[in-house]
């Protein structure tokens, strides 16, 4: 099980309908939200690495989310052993750090 924190950005305006349709995502839990900023913090939990990845890209996708970043990742009880980062969090030679192919776009 991987659980990650996620910090979502929409317009003020926008955070009810962002807040209910983050909801609606399988395993998404709201925690907190700030109406001034349209920040919202949400934790997220997924089976793997890659579950998580697609899961933030859902989250990415929702209408009127300017921004979504995690900004933690905890990983518990995953008996699949990595002996290495997946392809997509790689850095090529010379990065600094790796840009998922999903932000290439």
């Amino acid at each position: 099980m991987n659980l990650s924190g996620v910090l979502v950005v929409a317009k003020p305006e926008w955070v009810e309908q962002v807040v209910a349709s983050l909801q609606g995502l399988p395993g998404v839990e709201v925690h907190q939200t700030d109406a001034e900023t349209g920040r919202i913090v949400v934790v997220q939990e997924a089976a793997d690495i890659h579950a998580e990845l697609d899961a933030l890209k859902r989250i990415k996708a929702v209408p009127h989310v300017i921004m979504a970043e995690m900004v933690y990742h905890y990983i518990a009880e995953d008996d699949k052993v990595y002996d290495q980062l997946p392809p997509e969090l790689q850095a090529d030679a010379g990065e600094a750090c790796a840009i998922p192919t999903y932000l290439q776009d």
